[in-house]
């Protein structure tokens, strides 16, 4: 985990997208030492010389287009919900333009030596990632949430607060489980799929 604290501290970073879940991102990265230089939000197009959570408004998406995607890391403020893909897309667009998103882990949660996780991966507050298990790129691992050993999340998937992942499962890309709900032992799940809050899944999801 100390090579991915350091390695968000490399670069100055900004932040996208300007909702609750961005609030979250901010202090995540803040508690891991990054540079904040600012924020970039389409409702800021038209803004200047102005304040969002203490962060400098940069604008909207075009001032990224002006820069050197070599100089600065960038940050996935955009939360995920259920058929919305705006977090994906937003990555997509921009790594396809050669940025890249650090990995972020909260001082708090705790991250096996033996697991991994992919670019623009988020892990909240008292989150636990097992031995063994492989977290795809841009997937939130939410407060209190844990993915036990040997489990594979796919990339763009949400674990939300609270949820358990057991070992040996199989989440697809673009699913969402949700708060409180719990996958056991050997489980696969096919990609963008939607898991109740609270619920208990025992059987594959095809």
């Amino acid at each position: 985990m100390t090579d991915v604290v350091a390695e968000v501290q490399s670069k100055d970073c900004i932040l996208i997208g300007a909702g609750g879940h961005a609030r979250v991102v901010q202090e995540l990265a803040e508690l891991s030492g990054a540079n904040i230089l600012g924020i970039c939000d389409p409702k800021f197009q038209a803004a200047s010389n102005q304040l969002w959570n203490g962060l400098k408004v940069l604008g909207g998406d075009d001032y990224l287009c002006e820069l050197n995607p070599q100089k600065v890391f960038l940050l996935n403020g955009i939360g995920m919900m259920p058929g919305n893909r705006i977090r994906q897309l937003v990555y997509e667009r921009f790594t396809q333009m050669g940025f890249r998103f650090p990995p972020l882990v909260h001082p708090f949660a705790w991250l096996s030596n033996r697991a991994s996780i992919g670019d623009g991966a988020q892990l909240g507050a008292g989150c636990v990632v097992q031995p063994g298990a492989s977290i795809d790129v841009n997937t939130i691992i939410n407060t209190r949430s844990s993915v036990d050993h040997d489990s594979l999340l796919g990339e763009h998937c949400h674990l939300a607060p609270g949820a358990t992942v057991c070992g040996d499962v199989r989440v697809g890309a673009g699913s969402f489980i949700g708060a409180g709900a719990t996958i056991t032992q050997g489980v696969t799940v096919a990609p963008e799929t939607f898991i109740k809050a609270g619920s208990l899944t025992a059987r594959d999801v095809l």
